[in-house]
Protein backbone atom coordinates (compact mmCIF):
# COMPACT_ATOMS: atom_id res chain seq x y z
CA UNK A 1 0.00 0.00 0.00
CA UNK A 2 0.90 3.51 -1.03
CA UNK A 3 1.73 5.82 2.05
CA UNK A 4 1.75 9.84 1.93
CA UNK A 5 2.02 12.55 4.08
CA UNK A 6 -0.80 13.95 5.63
CA UNK A 7 -0.90 17.86 6.25
CA UNK A 8 -2.78 20.70 8.41
CA UNK A 9 -4.26 23.63 6.61
CA UNK A 10 -1.06 25.48 8.29
CA UNK A 11 0.81 23.02 6.16
CA UNK A 12 2.27 21.36 8.98
CA UNK A 13 2.72 17.20 8.68
CA UNK A 14 -0.27 15.46 10.64
CA UNK A 15 0.77 11.85 10.19
CA UNK A 16 0.51 9.45 6.99
CA UNK A 17 -2.15 7.83 4.96
CA UNK A 18 -2.16 4.43 3.54
CA UNK A 19 -3.57 4.29 -0.11
CA UNK A 20 -4.89 1.44 -1.51
CA UNK A 21 -2.77 0.12 -4.51
CA UNK A 22 -6.06 -0.84 -6.60
CA UNK A 23 -7.08 2.35 -6.34
CA UNK A 24 -4.11 4.77 -6.07
CA UNK A 25 -0.89 2.51 -7.48
CA UNK A 26 -2.40 0.86 -11.03
CA UNK A 27 -0.98 1.37 -13.90
CA UNK A 28 -2.93 4.55 -16.11
CA UNK A 29 -4.31 3.30 -19.64
CA UNK A 30 -4.15 6.69 -21.74
CA UNK A 31 -6.42 5.13 -23.46
CA UNK A 32 -9.34 5.04 -20.95
CA UNK A 33 -8.31 8.54 -19.95
CA UNK A 34 -8.61 10.17 -23.75
CA UNK A 35 -12.06 8.68 -24.18
CA UNK A 36 -13.64 9.39 -20.79
CA UNK A 37 -11.93 13.35 -21.40
CA UNK A 38 -13.20 13.18 -24.84
CA UNK A 39 -16.86 12.06 -23.70
CA UNK A 40 -17.06 15.01 -21.17
CA UNK A 41 -16.06 17.76 -23.83
CA UNK A 42 -18.82 16.33 -26.39
CA UNK A 43 -21.72 16.30 -23.77
CA UNK A 44 -20.77 19.83 -22.60
CA UNK A 45 -21.38 21.10 -26.34
CA UNK A 46 -24.98 22.93 -26.77
CA UNK A 47 -25.42 22.21 -30.42
CA UNK A 48 -27.58 25.05 -31.11
CA UNK A 49 -25.68 25.97 -34.42
CA UNK A 50 -27.74 26.12 -36.95
CA UNK A 51 -27.89 27.99 -40.46
CA UNK A 52 -30.30 28.18 -43.30
CA UNK A 53 -30.39 25.80 -46.71
CA UNK A 54 -31.33 27.14 -49.83
CA UNK A 55 -34.91 25.76 -49.10
CA UNK A 56 -34.59 27.81 -46.03
CA UNK A 57 -33.47 31.72 -47.20
CA UNK A 58 -35.77 34.79 -48.31
CA UNK A 59 -36.09 34.91 -52.28
CA UNK A 60 -35.69 32.42 -55.11
CA UNK A 61 -39.03 32.93 -56.74
CA UNK A 62 -38.01 34.41 -60.16
CA UNK A 63 -35.08 34.07 -62.15
CA UNK A 64 -32.77 36.66 -61.31
CA UNK A 65 -31.42 37.43 -64.64
CA UNK A 66 -32.57 36.36 -67.79
CA UNK A 67 -30.47 32.85 -69.24
CA UNK A 68 -28.48 34.51 -72.28
CA UNK A 69 -26.92 37.78 -73.29
CA UNK A 70 -25.97 39.24 -70.04
CA UNK A 71 -22.38 37.71 -70.10
CA UNK A 72 -23.15 36.05 -66.82
CA UNK A 73 -23.14 32.05 -65.35
CA UNK A 74 -26.65 30.77 -66.01
CA UNK A 75 -28.96 30.59 -62.58
CA UNK A 76 -32.30 29.84 -61.86
CA UNK A 77 -32.59 31.33 -58.30
CA UNK A 78 -31.16 33.27 -55.62
CA UNK A 79 -31.18 31.41 -53.40
CA UNK A 80 -28.29 29.05 -54.61
CA UNK A 81 -25.71 28.54 -52.47
CA UNK A 82 -23.22 29.79 -54.92
CA UNK A 83 -25.21 33.30 -54.65
CA UNK A 84 -24.50 35.94 -52.22
CA UNK A 85 -27.20 35.34 -49.49
CA UNK A 86 -27.80 32.35 -51.01
CA UNK A 87 -28.38 28.69 -48.95
CA UNK A 88 -25.77 26.80 -47.07
CA UNK A 89 -24.68 23.62 -48.57
CA UNK A 90 -25.48 20.85 -45.84
CA UNK A 91 -26.03 23.57 -43.25
CA UNK A 92 -25.32 22.54 -39.31
CA UNK A 93 -28.85 22.00 -37.44
CA UNK A 94 -29.50 21.92 -33.98
CA UNK A 95 -28.35 18.27 -32.66
CA UNK A 96 -27.54 16.59 -29.55
CA UNK A 97 -23.41 15.80 -29.41
CA UNK A 98 -24.67 13.73 -26.11
CA UNK A 99 -23.27 9.57 -26.15
CA UNK A 100 -22.42 7.77 -23.32
CA UNK A 101 -19.24 5.69 -22.44
CA UNK A 102 -19.03 2.29 -20.76
CA UNK A 103 -19.20 2.49 -17.19
CA UNK A 104 -15.39 -0.42 -16.62
CA UNK A 105 -13.99 2.37 -18.96
CA UNK A 106 -15.10 5.63 -16.87
CA UNK A 107 -13.98 3.88 -13.56
CA UNK A 108 -10.45 3.30 -15.11
CA UNK A 109 -9.73 6.25 -16.57
CA UNK A 110 -10.70 7.20 -12.44
CA UNK A 111 -8.29 5.04 -11.38
CA UNK A 112 -5.83 6.07 -13.69
CA UNK A 113 -6.05 9.53 -13.08
CA UNK A 114 -6.14 8.87 -9.33
CA UNK A 115 -2.80 6.82 -9.59
CA UNK A 116 -1.21 9.19 -11.86
CA UNK A 117 -1.52 11.79 -9.34
CA UNK A 118 0.13 10.45 -6.67
CA UNK A 119 2.98 8.97 -8.77
CA UNK A 120 3.91 12.22 -10.22
CA UNK A 121 3.93 14.08 -6.43
CA UNK A 122 0.61 16.39 -7.76
CA UNK A 123 -1.65 14.88 -4.94
CA UNK A 124 -1.77 16.57 -1.47
CA UNK A 125 -4.01 15.18 1.64
CA UNK A 126 -5.04 17.20 4.20
CA UNK A 127 -6.57 15.94 7.67
CA UNK A 128 -9.43 18.44 6.94
CA UNK A 129 -10.07 21.64 5.75
CA UNK A 130 -12.91 23.85 7.05
CA UNK A 131 -13.90 27.42 7.44
CA UNK A 132 -15.98 28.89 10.20
CA UNK A 133 -16.99 31.54 7.38
CA UNK A 134 -16.05 32.08 3.74
CA UNK A 135 -12.70 33.56 3.14
CA UNK A 136 -10.75 34.24 0.17
CA UNK A 137 -8.00 35.15 1.97
CA UNK A 138 -7.64 32.16 4.16
CA UNK A 139 -8.16 29.93 1.29
CA UNK A 140 -5.11 31.69 -0.62
CA UNK A 141 -3.00 31.43 2.45
CA UNK A 142 -3.91 27.74 3.13
CA UNK A 143 -2.51 26.83 -0.85
CA UNK A 144 0.13 29.04 -0.07
CA UNK A 145 0.96 26.75 3.00
CA UNK A 146 0.31 23.46 1.03
CA UNK A 147 2.05 24.62 -1.66
CA UNK A 148 -0.69 23.52 -4.41
CA UNK A 149 0.24 24.95 -7.50
CA UNK A 150 -1.84 27.78 -9.42
CA UNK A 151 -4.55 25.05 -10.64
CA UNK A 152 -5.69 23.18 -8.39
CA UNK A 153 -8.77 20.95 -7.75
CA UNK A 154 -9.58 21.03 -3.81
CA UNK A 155 -12.05 17.65 -3.30
CA UNK A 156 -13.86 17.00 -0.03
CA UNK A 157 -15.77 14.09 1.19
CA UNK A 158 -19.25 16.24 1.41
CA UNK A 159 -20.44 19.06 0.03
CA UNK A 160 -19.13 22.28 1.89
CA UNK A 161 -20.41 25.41 0.84
CA UNK A 162 -18.08 27.10 2.78
CA UNK A 163 -14.79 25.52 1.38
CA UNK A 164 -16.95 26.31 -2.01
CA UNK A 165 -17.22 29.74 -1.69
CA UNK A 166 -13.97 30.68 -0.31
CA UNK A 167 -12.08 29.31 -3.50
CA UNK A 168 -15.05 30.60 -5.86
CA UNK A 169 -13.48 34.01 -6.89
CA UNK A 170 -9.69 32.51 -7.00
CA UNK A 171 -8.74 31.92 -10.98
CA UNK A 172 -7.49 28.25 -11.20
CA UNK A 173 -8.93 27.12 -7.62
CA UNK A 174 -12.24 24.62 -8.90
CA UNK A 175 -13.55 22.75 -5.56
CA UNK A 176 -15.51 19.48 -5.64
CA UNK A 177 -16.39 16.67 -3.84
CA UNK A 178 -16.19 12.78 -3.96
CA UNK A 179 -19.88 12.13 -5.82
CA UNK A 180 -18.85 14.94 -8.30
CA UNK A 181 -15.28 14.96 -9.50
CA UNK A 182 -14.83 13.98 -12.80
CA UNK A 183 -11.32 13.04 -14.85
CA UNK A 184 -11.62 16.40 -16.99
CA UNK A 185 -11.59 18.35 -13.77
CA UNK A 186 -8.60 16.05 -12.11
CA UNK A 187 -6.60 15.94 -15.19
CA UNK A 188 -7.03 19.95 -16.21
CA UNK A 189 -5.70 20.82 -12.54
CA UNK A 190 -2.19 20.69 -11.12
CA UNK A 191 -2.62 19.71 -7.83
CA UNK A 192 -5.00 17.42 -6.82
CA UNK A 193 -5.97 18.44 -2.65
CA UNK A 194 -7.79 15.93 -1.29
CA UNK A 195 -9.12 15.87 2.69
CA UNK A 196 -8.12 12.39 4.52
CA UNK A 197 -11.91 11.95 4.70
CA UNK A 198 -12.43 11.83 0.97
CA UNK A 199 -9.42 9.62 0.39
CA UNK A 200 -11.35 7.48 2.72
CA UNK A 201 -14.54 7.63 0.44
CA UNK A 202 -12.95 7.45 -2.60
CA UNK A 203 -11.48 4.19 -1.55
CA UNK A 204 -14.88 3.02 -0.22
CA UNK A 205 -16.29 3.78 -3.66
CA UNK A 206 -13.92 2.49 -6.18
CA UNK A 207 -11.54 -0.47 -4.13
Amino acid sequence: MAEVKVLTMAGAEAGTLELKDSVFAIEPNEYAVHEVVKNYLANQRQGTQSAKTRGEVRGGGRKPFRQKGTGRHRQGSSTDPTQVGGGVVFAPKPRSYRYTVPRKVRRLAMLSMLSSKLADGEMIVVDAMSFEKPSTKEMIKTLANLGAAKKALIVTGTVDENVMKSAANIPGVQVSWVGQMNVYEIINHTSFILTKDAAQKIEEVYA
